[in-house]
């Protein structure tokens, strides 16, 4: 048992799929995995342990943010013996040609946050996926017939800010789409030797205004859901 995740040791399988929300993560574990239990409900954030097609899967939720997930991951990589990490989120997109739906499996994560400086001195600006996980969601989706882009994402510490659209920092590193998770998880990972993927839906796209409406949101996320439990058991 952590701080913030009360699962007892062997409770959580050796691969992880993290939705921000624990709401989803409930969703996720009631609609496509069988023999479940609820291994952990701290502070509301759920973790789910259950059956797909015969492999052992856990779903936890992360919060949002570097933080959040930063100690999360973080825990479940240290306390749990957790190998894989798969965030599957939502993300905005930059550009109207990466529409509302489209799948990214995040290559690279660019990211002003200072948590894998602070945390491990790390320098760098831009953290890479970590693993052999990116390269199966790629075989996987190729596999599946699901459209796929792979690049650059912008993982941003703040939600609202004074300046609208893109911010020059994202268009320097090509970023696709911004969300605010993945730098930190893809931080945890590279420092402790664990594998790291994440895969994301695209929910908004900014310079339209486009948005995928409440109701249609969660259907909306079964390719990506299916995606990675697909890949998830072939690690």
């Amino acid at each position: 048992m952590s701080v913030h995740i009360s699962a007892k040791p062997g409770d959580l399988a050796p691969v992880v799929l993290m939705p921000g929300d624990p709401l989803r993560a409930k969703y996720l574990a009631e609609n496509w995995l069988s023999d479940i239990q609820l291994v952990s409900q701290t502070r509301n954030i759920y973790f789910y342990t259950g059956q797909y097609k015969g492999h052992r899967i856990s779903v936890g939720a992360s919060g949002m943010g570097c933080p959040s997930i930063g100690i999360y991951s973080y825990e479940l990589y240290t306390e749990y013996n957790v190998e894989t990490i798969i965030r599957i989120g939502t993300a905005g997109s930059y550009h109207a040609h990466v529409p509302l739906y489209q799948l990214i499996n995040v290559e690279s994560a660019a990211s002003e946050s200072s948590f894998a400086r602070a945390a491990f001195d790390m320098p760098e600006d831009v953290l890479h996926h970590q693993g052999n996980a990116f390269e199966l969601i790629n075989q996987t989706a190729d596999e599946m017939g699901f459209s796929l882009m792979k690049g650059t994402i912008h993982s941003s510490d703040v939600f609202y800010a004074k300046h609208q659209g893109t911010p020059p920092f994202a268009l320097s590193h090509q970023a696709l789409a911004v969300e605010m998770e993945s730098f930190a998880l893809f931080a945890n990972a590279r420092y402790l030797g664990k594998k790291a993927a994440a895969l994301l839906t695209i929910s908004d796209v900014i310079p339209t205004g486009e948005v995928i409406s409440a109701d249609a949101r969660e259907r909306s996320l079964a390719p990506m859901i299916e995606l990675a439990l697909e890949s998830s058991i072939r690690l």
